[in-house]
């Protein structure tokens, strides 16, 4: 992993668009269905918008039928962070980028094999990044 990214509040919203900043820097989540990346099949990694981490790599994207990108693990476990979310009244567990603190999504425990977990994305946290533009 790089260096952790840290920005100002003021530096992030000169970055980001509207969807991407409410999505990364306050936790919103893209209405299901909408996403750039929900239906994209091409091989290549999936970036964390924000700062450019790889997070996902397209090997481990499948249909969850959700409305969100799924994929069933990370690129390296560094790269994302895991913590408690209580929001609206649900137990779950918040998927962040590990280098910028960028919300992504959430993981879920009902993914295929062979890690049985569904970390369901925001297509507005990630910029894909074509098998030819992989590092």
């Amino acid at each position: 992993m790089s260096d952790k990214v840290t920005k100002t509040d003021a530096e992030w919203r000169e970055q980001l668009t509207p969807l991407q900043y409410a999505v990364t820097r306050e936790k919103a989540t893209e209405r299901p269905f909408t996403g750039d990346y929900e239906q994209t099949w091409d091989p290549g990694t999936y970036a964390c918008v924000a700062c450019g981490q790889e997070l996902f790599d397209s090997d481990t994207k499948f249909d969850a039928g959700c409305g969100w990108p799924s994929f069933y693990a990370p690129v390296t476990r560094e790269a994302v962070a895991a913590e408690a979310d209580h929001s609206h009244g649900m137990q779950r567990v918040e998927v962040l980028c590990a280098r910028c603190d960028s919300h992504l999504g959430h993981v879920f425990d009902d993914g295929p094999r062979p890690t049985g977990l569904r970390f369901c994305i925001n297509s507005a946290a990630l910029r894909f990044k074509p098998g030819s533009e992989r590092a």
